[in-house]
């Protein structure tokens, strides 16, 4: 049975103030939520002290990224190990402006999610294509291709340890989101790929979100399809009344 998941990914927003006050208000606005994993994803520099704010509570703390070496000199970087060091359960890989912006491929996205997996964290990687290879008739192209090079080398249990998120760029502080039919159709293309590679049950085990301009009042509506067990909530996971909202949207389903 797949836990519906509920992850922030705060990207470049916020500063300490506001960082600490959105924490408290969501550690207690949410305490009560047993039926839904939780976890924000804050800027890496507010990783420690928000930390310690979730400490205890049911929301995890995720980071937006990792290096895939354990030490040496790689200056701004940062390891798995200072993560897991800092109270971090989870990190985010591959996400398209990771991609996009800093170049980063399917092989070094591997390489991370290696490392990641080896500390004992949990993975959230990211897929999805563009507006034009959407147009293209190439997402399902784009997809399995991204999921494949960056998943090489699992095995079934790691594999079982690691979370998905399709992503569709087009749809990612936009405004524009993808139709419930839409996502669900790309979610089931993973499922079938995870079967495929790896076997009928790992592919019916594994978590596999949605992001994409997910909000309050279209989450219900996308967590209710059968093969999305949750969502990577970029902008609407800033504001305490909007993330909350989704969350106890996720609460509601019964899958």
């Amino acid at each position: 049975m797949r836990r519906l998941f509920i992850a922030g990914n705060w990207k470049m927003n916020l500063d300490r103030g506001h960082s600490l006050s959105l924490v408290q208000g969501l550690v207690e606005s949410l305490r009560g939520v047993s039926n839904v994993d939780i976890a924000v994803c804050p800027p890496a520099v507010y990783l420690g002290e928000l930390g310690k704010a979730l400490h205890g509570s049911n929301i995890g703390l995720g980071a937006q990224n990792a290096y895939s070496k354990p030490e040496g000199a790689f200056t701004g970087e940062i390891s798995c190990s200072m993560l897991k060091d800092v109270g971090c359960r989870y990190v985010i890989l591959g996400h398209s402006e990771r991609r996009a912006i800093f170049g980063e491929t399917d092989q070094m996205v591997n390489e991370k999610l290696h490392a990641v997996l080896a500390a004992g964290l949990t993975p959230i990687v990211c897929v999805g294509e563009t507006l034009q290879q959407r147009e293209n008739g190439q997402t399902q192209q784009v997809v399995r291709s991204q999921c494949v090079g960056s998943l090489a080398g699992l095995s079934h249990d790691q594999m079982l340890k690691t979370v998905l998120a399709y992503e569709p760029v087009w749809a990612i502080g936009t405004g524009k989101t993808a139709t419930p039919a839409q996502a669900e159709e790309v979610h089931q293309d993973i499922r079938n790929l995870l079967e495929s590679h790896f076997s009928r049950e790992t592919s019916q085990n594994v978590i596999i979100l949605y992001g994409g301009s997910v909000k309050a009042d279209n989450a219900q509506e996308l967590l209710s399809e059968p093969n999305i067990d949750g969502a990577l909530v970029g902008g609407a996971s800033l504001k305490l009344d909007s993330f909350e909202g989704i969350v106890k949207a996720a609460t509601s389903i019964k899958k």
